[in-house]
This record gives structure tokens, C-alpha cells and sequence, in this order.
């Protein structure tokens, strides 16, 4: 759908140069295009070429109706020409374009080409930054140091609440920075706030270099202990974001290195506090295969969810180190997507219940039907907070940082 743009002002001196703190940024703003400037990142000593050449570009996303704001659109573009669109509204990805092994470049993450989809018809959450707590939180109720919070439920009829409610960080209009080697989206969420203690600051910083690597780490300090689980709710379709029909996704070869464990659903997709091993069962992915080849099987865990809707556990978490957690690979394109976090475990989605007839049409100008991507989202188990057997319970308390990273790493074979 068209956007209208609406001309920024920037201020420059003689030489093109902003002066910003104690750093001096060269900006090379072309004055045939509105509301766009590009900004060239210089090359720090401790990056060496990785992002030698990254361009960064800005322009209108749209406007807001509820709160009468401007979006904005934020495009890192490497050397080789591929390049991630981020929107400040959800400090969302919208776009990520990766050449094939034709060399042609493939959008492979669905999205929508305007701010207002996100806003008036948010569906799946596409590409947002979720929190403040990911997944779902059984009866919306949780305690900490003996004090019970309720929050909205928004999901299962009222039974929980999930991905931060419908006011969500994902619907927040995020404030903007332009670093020297990427974008960090910043939100001050209030004590209270959703039904959450505390007030939160807190950060998202993406960086995408000239490998093809997709980084995104999140930073928070909190004044009041609190509930804290943020991930990140990118679909992917490696085959490209115009492959929108039902089961395309279905031909993606998965491999799940390092989960030999998922965590066992009720009904609702509430976890009982067991385990389950993933040997012999459809949710064995230590060895790649074609999710079209277990999917379909008769597991009653499979029907709770639809299809893929699992937390998987991360094997030898240590609560600090980068672990390789999923591999994804298109025969179609070539296209081979590695995703790495220091979280304890992650939801493997196959997008079930994308398809309602209330979805608004895609970029490539088709809804985005039942298992047509998937999702690779990092977390704290689901409903940590509510269970015994679960070692982290995703608490931020006060004065602590949160450090927690998802790298998301694109390649061809």
C-alpha cells in the first residue's frame, strides 16, 4: 500500500556534519529524495571490515492514528546490497534481504509495507519486539516478594495472558538512535504499566554487518523487581515472503542442534512443569529433515498446538553463552539461516493460525496463509514465573541488568 512521505529537517554545517556528544557524524543527505537521509557507518578499529561500507537509511513508515505520531522506517544495507528494514513503531523488523544462490536478493520475512497494518491489524505479532513478558502467563497472574500482579488475558478465552497483552511492547512507538555500527530502539515502560511493577529502561540494539549477520541485543534496568522476557517475533520464509500460500513452509529442512528436551503443553499450551524427549518423537530435530516430514504425525502435543507451537530447551544453557540453537535451509534459494541466544530455551512456530480472513494483504499484495513461514523465538520458558521445576523465572530485579542477544545469521550453500 502507498505511503505518504513527509519531508524531516536536518541541520548540517558547512561540511555535512553533525555534531552529536563528543562524536562528529558525516551524513550524505541527497536533497532529490523526502524524508530520507543516508548515513555512511565509519569503520571502528575493533569491527575491522565486518562494517566497512554499511549504510544507514530513514524515511516515513506512516502515521499513527491513535496517537498521531510519525513512524519511521530505518534501512541498514551492507556492502554487498543486502539490508534489514526496522520500524521505530515495535522496534520491528519488517524486511530482510538476502542474496539467493543465484545471487538475486530475496526478501525472506513477511511484513507489511506501512505502519498501519502494524497498528490497526496487528497479526502475529510480525517482526515486534515482545515483552514485557514473551509467550504466556497462566491465569495472568503472577508473584513476586509475596505481592500477586494480574494483568490482562488477552488469549484462550480469557485463560491467559500472552506476548505482553494487547497493548504490548510490539504496539509501542519506540525512541530512536543511529550508533556507529547500527540502530538502538529505546522504550521507558511505566511502574505499572500493563500491569507490570517497575519502571523499566529499556533497549533493543540491532547491527547487521557485511557477513550477513543480524544481532540483536537487549539491554534493561528496572527501579522494582519485575517480570522481564524479551524476544523477537520475526516470520521467516526462506523460499522468499511472496511464497504466502498455505504449507510453504512445509519444504524448509530444520535442524534443532542442541534440544534433545521440549517442555510438555496442557490444553491451552500452558507448560505441566515436565519434560518431554524429543527422541522418537515428531519434535526431533537433532538431525535435519523437512518439517513435512513429522508435522503431520498423530501427537497430542501436535494437536494442542496446531502444528510446530513448542518451547524447545536448550541444552547445557549456562545463562551467559551464545548457543547454536536452530539451522534453517531453503534447497529452493540456498538460503541457510543459523540463529544463536544466550536464553534458556526458545518457541519453534509454524505459523498455524496466520490465515484468518480479518488479515490485511502482505507486501507482496497476498495474505500470509496457515504454516507459510516459521519462527525461531528465544525466550525464558513459558510461564516460568507459575512453575516449580523451572530454574529461571525470568525476574529482573532492581538495579540488575538484562543481557540477554539473538543473532540471526544468513549464508548460502
Amino acid at each position: 500500500m502507498p505511503i505518504d512521505f513527509i519531508a524531516n529537517v536536518f541541520h548540517f554545517s558547512k561540511n555535512n556534519t553533525v555534531q552529536e556528544g563528543c562524536k562528529i557524524k558525516t551524513i550524505n543527505f541527497k536533497a532529490q529524495q523526502k524524508d530520507t537521509f543516508i548515513k555512511t557507518i565509519p569503520v571502528e578499529n575493533d569491527t575491522s571490515a565486518d562494517f566497512d561500507g554499511i549504510t544507514i537509511e530513514k524515511k516515513s513508515f506512516g502515521k499513527l492514528s491513535k496517537q498521531n505520531k510519525e513512524a519511521h522506517l530505518y534501512t541498514i544495507t551492507n556492502k554487498n546490497g543486502a539490508s534489514v528494514d526496522f520500524s521505530d513503531f515495535g522496534a520491528t523488523v519488517t524486511a530482510i534481504r538476502i542474496p539467493d544462490k543465484n545471487g538475486n536478493l530475496i526478501d525472506v520475512t513477511q511484513g507489511y509495507d506501512s505502519v498501519t497494518p502494524y497498528e490497526t491489524l496487528p497479526v502475529g505479532h510480525a517482526g515486534g519486539t515482545i515483552g514485557p513478558c514473551a509467550n504466556k502467563i497462566n491465569n495472568g497472574k503472577f508473584s513476586i516478594n509475596e505481592k500477586t500482579y494480574t494483568l490482562e488475558t488477552n488469549k484462550d478465552n480469557g485463560k491467559t495472558h500472552c506476548h505482553g497483552g494487547t497493548s504490548g511492547l510490539d504496539v509501542k512507538l519506540w525512541k530512536t538512535e543511529i550508533l556507529s555500527n547500527g540502530i538502538k530502539f529505546s522504550y521507558k515502560k511505566k511502574d505499572m504499566e500493563n500491569g507490570y511493577p517497575g519502571n523499566v529502561d529499556m533497549s533493543v540494539i540491532y547491527t547487521f554487518d557485511n557477513n550477513n549477520n543480524l544481532k540483536i541485543k537487549y539491554s534493561a534496568k528496572t527501579d522494582k523487581d519485575t517480570l522481564l522476557n524479551l524476544t523477537n517475533h520475526t516470520y521467516f520464509n526462506l523460499d522468499g515472503e511472496n511464497n504466502t500460500e498455505e504449507n510453504s513452509i512445509l519444504e524448509h529442512i530444520v535442524c534443532l542442534p542442541n534440544s534433545s528436551k521440549i517442555t510438555e503443553n496442557n490444553e491451552i499450551s500452558i507448560p505441566t512443569g515436565n519434560f518431554i524427549d524429543v527422541k522418537n518423537t515428531p519434535f526431533d530435530f537433532l538431525t535435519p529433515h523437512k518439517i513435512k516430514d513429522s508435522i503431520n504425525q498423530e501427537n497430542e502435543q501436535l494437536k494442542i498446538g496446531s502444528g510446530y507451537d513448542q518451547n524447545y530447551c536448550v541444552d547445557n544453557y549456562d545463562k551467559a553463552s551464545l548457543k547454536e540453537i536452530a539451522n534453517v535451509y531453503s534447497e529452493k534459494t540456498g538460503i541457510l539461516l543459523d540463529v544463536k541466544s544466550n536464553l534458556p530455551g526458545f518457541q519453534f512456530y509454524t505459523a498455524n493460525h496466520l490465515g484468518k480472513s480479518s488479515q490485511p494483504a502482505g507486501k507482496s499484495r497476498s495474505r500470509y496463509e496457515k504454516r507459510s513461514a516459521l519462527c525461531i523465538e528465544p525466550q525464558f520458558y513459558p510461564n516460568a514465573i507459575n512453575t516449580d521445576s523451572f530454574d529461571e523465572k525470568g525476574i529482573l530485579k532492581k538495579d540488575e541488568i538484562y543481557d540477554r542477544e539473538i543473532i540471526y545469521s544468513f549464508s548460502v550453500k
